[in-house]
């Protein structure tokens, strides 16, 4: 099996990265990112690619898979839609466009795209136009989630509010569960999707991603 990870540096990338290398039914994993990261495994090609409105350069190392993880995301703080339309919406519809096989998109719990709330809006746009595909898709949205294994946010405020508030998440997963899932829970959960699970929803919030990654 073969998966293309877009965003491998950030947070879930980086825990998406580390579960589809660790499961022995994939044999290739493609990462692509605007610079060169580790490759840790003999598993892992990193591509290089700078425009991501234009993957049709690497269209021929891309095609091919089996599964396509979109984990690239920006903070939505002190940006315009315009501003973050790209990474959000138009990445991901050109990465669908190119990229073969089953589809996961990383959305974030709260994603409607009636919403009032542009991040949101953005978000639940470009939910519904990958989920209108004719081929294997889903979203994930998860809302709090714990880094594990090393793993950590390239956001600083994101790395604050973890280290803060790591305390908590025994409590929250006991009184929130659909809003706390993990690094590698989520990953997995990614995983079993590419390898062709079929849960009853095609929109995962967290403790559905949770019981799929168990």
């Amino acid at each position: 099996m073969k998966i293309v990870v877009f965003g491998p540096t950030g947070m879930v990338g980086q825990g998406a990265l580390r579960e589809a290398l660790l499961d022995p039914a994939v044999d290739s994993v493609v990462t692509v990112a605007r610079s060169a990261m580790p490759v840790t495994s003999p598993k892992q090609r990193h591509v290089v690619h700078a425009d991501f409105g234009d993957l049709s350069p690497i269209a021929a190392e891309v095609a091919d898979a089996d599964a396509c993880f979109f984990c690239m995301g920006v903070t939505s703080a002190g940006l315009t839609e315009a501003e973050y339309m790209p990474v959000t919406h138009d990445y991901a519809v050109e990465a669908a466009r190119v990229v073969g096989g089953t589809f996961v998109y990383v959305s974030g719990e709260g994603a409607d795209a009636s919403s009032n709330t542009m991040w949101a809006r953005v978000k639940g746009r470009t939910e519904n136009e990958l989920l209108a595909l004719d081929r294997p898709a889903f979203v994930v949205r998860p809302g709090f989630i714990q880094p594990r294994h090393g793993i950590t946010s390239r956001t600083r405020i994101y790395r604050y509010l973890y280290s803060w508030t790591g305390w908590l998440i025994p409590v929250l997963r006991r009184l929130a569960p659909k809003f706390v899932t993990s690094t590698d829970e989520l990953g997995r959960a990614m995983v079993a999707l590419a390898k062709g699970a079929q849960p009853t929803v095609r929109v995962l919030r967290s403790d559905e991603i949770n019981r799929l990654a168990r």
